[in-house]
């Protein structure tokens, strides 16, 4: 199998990339934080990721590097269900990236280069205890202590794919993480924690009718336990900025029923995000986050350096 894979990565050429496991890799503070209903927001999100090459679901080539830079649109609302307050949130993600490595020990290094469209993301959340749905009268007037909210992360099997090529921007497959969330203030200390798994659906057409695989394979993944901490400081008002980190183990990889149990992921990462507000508007903020892995098993062997763009506003925009 390694060998087999070594040699279709000189052929294949293509961006080698953990798109849609980066969901699973995700740092996100403050993130069950709620809002008065009718809130919007729209951000723009550069990112760029810089480490080894990761082919989803299957064994590393040795001696690859990667750079990826991605851009996201992201729409969020807040509304009133059930009389707990509840968001929706959708992102649009563009990738561009290259890549290089070394199939085998003797073999010239290999370059290559990819754009499009990795999956896009949709994830709806609601409040179970501690924040009920509020107008912007009664928002200004409450003051969080405890909450406890439940979130469902959803990538459909969109973006680009081409089953005769091994590795795609697209997955061809549903990937769910339903998540619990927990955030609780201290005074100006905020600490998230959160805790969720992964579940995928097969791909029923991995890497099939090419030179190497003349038939029809299929690839199925186990399901992936994900954690997240988060401790954060306000500075003053929309000002603050907090230390973050992750767990993540599980998502062994089978093809046509047979399991790789080197794919085995059981990997964490550390980061840090500051959110700045622009001068002169209530509006728009800016934020800066970094994460770098601290240790890897299987995947996630990559640094992520983030800026964020956010007009918000509250029913129409202004």
């Amino acid at each position: 199998m390694r060998s087999v894979l070594a040699s279709v990565f000189v052929a294949a050429l293509l961006l080698a990339w953990p798109m849609e496991a980066a969901y699973a890799q995700d740092l996100a503070p403050r993130a069950y934080i709620i809002a008065p209903t009718h809130s919007n927001a729209v951000t723009l999100t550069s990112s760029y990721q810089n480490g080894e090459i990761f082919l989803n679901g299957v064994e590393p080539v040795p001696d690859s590097h990667g750079q990826i830079y991605t851009s996201a649109f992201t729409y969020y609302h807040s509304f009133g269900l059930l009389g707990r307050s509840t968001n929706i949130t959708a992102s649009l993600p563009y990738a561009v990236g290259s890549f290089s490595g070394t199939a085998m020990a003797d073999a010239d290094e290999t370059t290559g280069h990819r754009s499009g469209l990795p999956a896009p993301e949709v994830r709806f959340s609601i409040n179970l205890f501690g924040g009920p749905a509020m107008d912007l009268p009664k928002f200004k007037r409450w003051h969080q202590k405890t909450i406890l909210g439940a979130s469902l992360l959803v990538l459909p099997p969109l973006g680009q794919y081409d089953p005769t090529r091994l590795i795609n921007l697209g997955a061809n497959r549903w990937s769910f993480r339903p998540e619990l969330g927990y955030s609780r203030r201290l005074g100006h200390w905020v600490i998230d924690a959160y805790g969720g798994v992964w579940f995928f659906t097969t791909n029923p057409d991995y890497f099939s009718r090419n030179e190497y695989f003349p038939g029809t394979n299929t690839q199925t993944q186990k399901p992936m336990a994900s954690f997240q901490g988060h401790l954060s400081y306000d500075i003053k008002p929309r000002l603050w900025a907090s230390l973050d980190g992750n767990f993540w183990f599980g998502g062994r990889t089978s093809l046509n029923g047979v399991e790789n149990s080197n794919t085995l992921e059981t990997n964490s990462r550390l980061g840090a995000t500051i959110s700045v507000p622009v001068p002169k508007t209530i509006h728009q903020s800016l934020k800066f986050s970094y994460s770098g892995h601290v240790y890897v098993q299987f995947g996630g062997d990559f640094q992520t350096v983030s800026v964020a763009w956010q007009y918000s506003w509250l029913g129409r925009p202004n």
